[in-house]
């Protein structure tokens, strides 16, 4: 089910600001810019409070943890998704109430799950038997009243996507199965413990380009919801079918636009619990889609090499002074992107050719391959890397021991400020100890 194409809405620098912002934060640079980003949320919870009034998104903080843009994400109405201890305390140093943000992960340490609770957590959502044991021994009465849980379902859906992103089939690390009867028994488990159980949450992939697997996940879970208040006589106050609206990452990309997609989810969990008097918040946790598209990465271009090549008779190698330390996702997912100049051009010829872009790292680190460039590109030309607003600061590293780039924000008012410097060299160090005998 796919809706007619968007338009292209991506953020994009123009070569009067990329110069400057090259100039004065240095290359590679994560660029966002404010205004985009906020629209997106607007959008975003507006579609989703028309489809539904009673919906709330949470911001996945993973997708781009850093710290000025979860407090954005907070001001414009979200909850905060946090999948760590690390994620939580950005938040809660960003100004987040630990009521406002939602615990995740498939492996919580005690500590993790201390420190939540200390901080007032708004929901922890449980991801296994074990959890539940353990939330079970270390809750106080006050926590045990105060604190909601919501159990994370594996509903069976396996989406179209690539396989390291998708999480709701049934052979997955996350969450209780629905179909072998986990998820019954950790809803039995949670009210015979007494835990203040607000509902279920399933999220079954990431960069869906149509809503048909989430509406599969929603209606699976809500069909639970069903058989609990049945069964067991618990009424779920809570459904959250997570996240994963894909981005246009390339031209071939064409996801669905928010409003449709937001409707359509709506309706298959609504339509599922018709009759039923279960009236629940609904929830998701959109980050991607919220993020990517608003923000770009900068590069400036050093050696252009052009090689023999047996698939293509030569091929032309653009290096840039980043790589997959800074973009890993090409490398792990295959990921494909919009490369564009944005630097001066040495004439008008607008000639393009396919030219495949590489990192400096001591790897293949082929970051773009085969993607039109001017044909007279050259050395020192600034080039912009659209839809990098998710998962590249985020999962970032220091391979090769390359600073991590800095991150600049673009104002509503068309100013650029910093929100998270490169590394410093000493940094890179700070954690390394030489033993004495080897001074």
């Amino acid at each position: 089910m796919i809706s007619a194409p968007i338009l292209d809405s991506r953020f994009r620098l123009d070569e009067t600001v990329a110069l400057d912002l090259a100039k004065t934060y240095g290359t590679p640079l994560y660029v966002v810019d404010e205004a985009h980003f906020r629209d997106r949320i607007r959008t975003y919870l507006t579609a989703f409070k028309s489809a539904y009034p009673r919906s709330e998104i949470s911001f996945a903080s993973k997708a781009n943890s850093t710290m000025a843009l979860v407090k954005i994400a907070y001001q414009e109405g979200c909850s905060i998704d946090v999948a760590s201890e690390g994620e939580l305390r950005v938040a809660l140093a960003a100004g987040v109430p630990g009521s406002k943000c939602h615990l995740h992960g498939n492996n919580k340490q005690v500590e993790e799950i201390e420190f939540a609770l200390a901080n007032g957590i708004g929901h922890i959502v449980a991801d296994n038997f074990d959890e539940l044991d353990l939330l079970n021994s270390i809750l106080t009465p006050e926590q045990r009243e105060g604190t909601k849980i919501v159990l994370r379902l594996a509903p069976g859906v396996d989406p179209v996507t690539h396989a390291k992103i998708s999480t709701g089939q049934a052979d997955t690390k996350f969450g209780f199965n629905i179909a072998d009867g986990s998820a019954e028994k950790a809803t039995k488990k949670c009210l015979d413990f007494g835990l203040s159980l607000y509902g279920f949450h399933c999220h079954v992939g990431s960069q869906l380009l149509d809503p048909e697997a989430q509406r599969s996940g929603g209606e699976l879970i809500a069909k639970l919801a069903l058989d609990m208040k049945e069964k067991l006589g618990y009424s779920a106050s809570y459904l959250n079918v997570g996240g994963g609206l894909g981005v246009v990452y390339t031209s071939g990309d064409q996801p669905m636009g928010m409003a449709e997609y937001c409707r359509l989810v709506v309706q298959a969990i609504m339509s599922t619990l018709e009759g039923s008097g279960i009236n629940p918040v609904l929830g998701q946790e959109p980050g991607r889609s919220l993020v990517g598209e608003s923000g770009v990465t900068l590069y400036r271009v050093g050696v252009i090499k052009t090689v023999p090549s047996k698939a293509l008779g030569h091929r032309t190698y653009v290096a840039v002074d980043g790589g997959l330390s800074d973009n890993p996702r090409p490398v792990m997912y295959g990921s494909k992107y919009t490369v564009e100049r944005v630097s001066p051009t040495s004439s008008n010829n607008e000639t393009t050719k396919n030219m495949t872009v590489s990192g400096k790292h001591c790897e293949t680190d082929k970051l773009f391959e085969e993607v039109p460039l001017p044909a007279d590109l050259k050395v020192g030309d600034l080039i912009q890397v659209l839809s990098t607003g998710a998962y590249n600061s985020s999962m970032a590293s220091n391979y090769n021991r390359y600073p991590r780039p800095a991150t600049a924000l673009i104002r509503e008012d068309g100013s650029h400020t910093l929100i998270q410097r490169r590394d410093a060299w000493e940094e890179m160090i700070a954690r390394e100890i030489l033993p004495s005998d080897l001074r």
